[in-house]
């Protein structure tokens, strides 16, 4: 069992995806810490997990929590993740997620669609 940093949810572990910050390319170079998702979860240091799920990186990005995750200092590069997320089959399965994990937005969906609905 491993925690979302997004949305703090226990998961098994084959159902999170693992992430580990890579230093900037050029030795001694700066600039920002790049995320890279590990789907095999076999690349050394280490380790966040984190549901592939749009909502749940959000969440992560905005909590700051790949900083705290990582234990990496500065400034943080997820355009890896999110194009990885963004490239997986089954999206479905993510938006599934989202609804178990945030049930206050399944209820706004459905009021939502009540509304449009006509007689």
């Amino acid at each position: 069992m491993r925690t979302c940093v997004g949305c703090r949810e226990r998961a098994a572990k084959s159902d999170l995806l693992r992430i580990v910050a890579e230093p900037p390319i050029a030795a001694g170079a700066s600039g920002p810490t790049v995320l890279t998702p590990d789907p095999r979860g076999r690349m050394p240091g280490r380790g966040a997990h984190l549901h592939p799920d749009p909502e749940c990186l959000a969440l992560a990005e905005r909590r700051r929590a790949f900083g705290r995750a990582l234990r990496a200092d500065g400034p943080l590069d997820a355009t890896a993740v999110q194009a990885w997320i963004d490239a997986q089959p089954g999206r479905q399965d993510a938006s599934e997620h989202a609804l178990r994990a945030n049930p206050e937005r399944a209820d706004r969906s459905d009021e939502r669609s009540m509304s449009t609905q006509r007689p």
